[in-house]
C-alpha cells in the first residue's frame, strides 16, 4: 500500500461523480475514473442492470475506455480511482492490464479482492485505500438501504 497523493482526493471525487450517475440510475453506485499522465483518459460507473450484463462493473468498463483511448492494451503508467474496493474479479482484469496503481475509497469485506491479499494484481501495481473512504461508503450504505 503506498500513501495518499495530492490529486488522489481530485480524482476520488471525480469517481464519486460517476457513482451518483450510477446511483441515480439505479446500479449499484460504484464509479471509476482512470488517470495517465494527469490526464483523465477513462470515467465509467457500474452499468450491469443497463447493459444486462454481470461483468458491467465500472472498473471493467473504465479499462476497456482508457485501452482503447491509449490504443493499448496495458495501462502502464495508469492509476485507477474506484469508489469501492475493486472485486475478484476487476482485480483480476486490472493485473492483466498492468496499471501501475489502484486508489479505493471504501472496503468491501465481503467480495473485495484484498481478502486474498494482491496476488491478483500485477506484482508491481501499487495500492491506496480508504480515499474519501466515508463518502464511498455512504453513497452504497444509501443505495442498499432504499432497497430494503
Amino acid at each position: 500500500m503506498t500513501t495518499d497523493n495530492a490529486n488522489d482526493t481530485e480524482y476520488m471525487r471525480l469517481a464519486l461523480k460517476e457513482a451518483q450517475e450510477a446511483y441515480d440510475a439505479d446500479e449499484i453506485p460504484i464509479g471509476a475514473v482512470i488517470v495517465s499522465e494527469g490526464t483523465v483518459i477513462a470515467r465509467a460507473h457500474n452499468l450491469t442492470e443497463t447493459l444486462h450484463d454481470v461483468t458491467a462493473h465500472a472498473e471493467m468498463l473504465a479499462f476497456t475506455s482508457a485501452s482503447e483511448y491509449l490504443g493499448a492494451k496495458y495501462l502502464t503508467g495508469c492509476t485507477l480511482y474506484v469508489t469501492i474496493e475493486p472485486c475478484f474479479m476487476c482485480a483480476g482484469a486490472a493485473g492483466w492490464t498492468q496499471i501501475d496503481r489502484i486508489v479505493y475509497g471504501g472496503c468491501d469485506p465481503r467480495r473485495g479482492f484484498e481478502q486474498c491479499g494482491n496476488i491478483l494484481l500485477h506484482p508491481k501495481t501499487n495500492v491506496t485505500k480508504g480515499v474519501l473512504k466515508d463518502e464511498c461508503e455512504q453513497l452504497m450504505k444509501l443505495f442498499f438501504k432504499n432497497k430494503r
